[in-house]
């Protein structure tokens, strides 16, 4: 379904605080420029070598409310500890957190069938595949050996259902970005659409946990944008005609699904500033894709989980490891 994002820079934000991971640079800052002219309080959270930009970024908000309505806060989005200071200072500074857009990303440099071996010929890891799934994934998601949490979720859940509801008894919202990477694999770029597929997953598997902790989870999903990750066929791409976003038109996008109470589970496609959201029309489509009598059982199978409570997990698994090996403990 198509639509038109009724954002617009007379909505008041005021009092509200606004977290933008990848927030220097690109749609990142585009998001924070219309938080903040909203009346928002904006972090702008971002590796500490985007200082220079972030601070650059601040300065051209023309901030000069007392005190200050922006702030960077340096931060590697793979590391727990650092994302939990992160959410301190930000509480610290602004008291509470509103909305926090999960939005640090990139590609890999080398493509996944490249392989390199040691010198007795075993195939050694690529460290930058390894790289894409931290940031993109575990940039919503966080390891420690071999076990996962949701990352900038959990800790935005975790913050956002102490903040007192609102008149719809809304306390938060989250948005994922993603990709057209994560509904479709043609780029063949094995790793970035891995990591944004995933991304797609956890909107699915999470908003309506949230829901019940009155937070709303959605997703953005941008077609072509330009962007350090595009800038090896960024010309070539415009010259072919092709529909191509600016990053503000995925900011739009962004905030619109930020901001959108009827927005539930929702992910927004955004290309050549055109907006659809893309969640519905799957779930509508469902039975010719599978077939009625396949939909009909997985909707028997939703109602059935949702009858126990939810779906009942599995008691942990004693593991060890050892010599980098991980063993099953019966």
């Amino acid at each position: 379904m198509s639509f038109t994002p009724n954002f617009s820079p007379s909505t008041s934000l005021a009092g509200k605080t606004a977290i933008v991971t990848g927030g220097a640079n690109g749609i990142g800052l585009e998001v924070i420029r219309k938080y903040h002219a909203s009346g928002a309080n904006v972090v702008i959270a971002d590796l500490p070598s985007a200082q220079p930009a972030a601070e650059r970024a601040i300065r051209s908000l023309g901030d000069d409310d007392a005190p200050p309505r922006a702030m960077f806060v340096p931060v590697n989005i793979t590391d727990w500890d650092a994302v939990n200071a992160m959410f301190a200072s930000a509480i610290d500074k602004f008291g509470r957190v509103d909305i926090v857009v999960a939005n640090a990303g990139i590609m890999e440099s080398r493509e996944f069938f490249n392989f390199q071996t040691d010198e007795a010929g075993r195939l050694i890891e690529d460290e930058s595949s390894s790289r894409v799934i931290d940031v993109n994934l575990k940039g919503t998601m966080n390891s420690n050996y071999v076990f996962h949490e949701p990352f900038s979720l959990k800790h935005a859940v975790f913050y956002m259902k102490q903040n007192p509801p609102d008149e719809d008894g809304w306390r938060g919202s989250v948005v994922l970005v993603s990709s057209t990477s994560g509904y479709f694999g043609g780029t063949e770029v094995v790793s970035y659409v891995s990591s944004k597929h995933g991304v797609i997953g956890l909107l699915r598997s999470s908003h309506g946990p949230a829901q019940r902790l009155g937070i709303r989870v959605n997703g953005v999903a941008p077609f072509i944008t330009p962007t350090f990750i595009t800038q090896g066929y960024s010309e070539l791409w415009k010259e072919e005609g092709l529909p191509t976003n600016t990053p503000a038109d995925v900011a739009t996008g962004i905030v619109h699904m930020s901001l959108d109470k009827e927005m539930l589970g929702k992910c927004c496609l955004v290309a050549g500033g055109r907006y659809r959201e893309l969640e519905r029309p799957l779930v509508d489509a469902s039975s010719a894709w599978i077939g009625e009598e396949m939909f009909s059982a997985f909707l028997k199978a939703g109602a059935f989980f949702r009858n126990l409570g939810g779906y009942p997990l599995p008691g942990q698994r004693a593991l060890t490891i050892e010599n980098n090996v991980i063993n099953s403990v019966q």
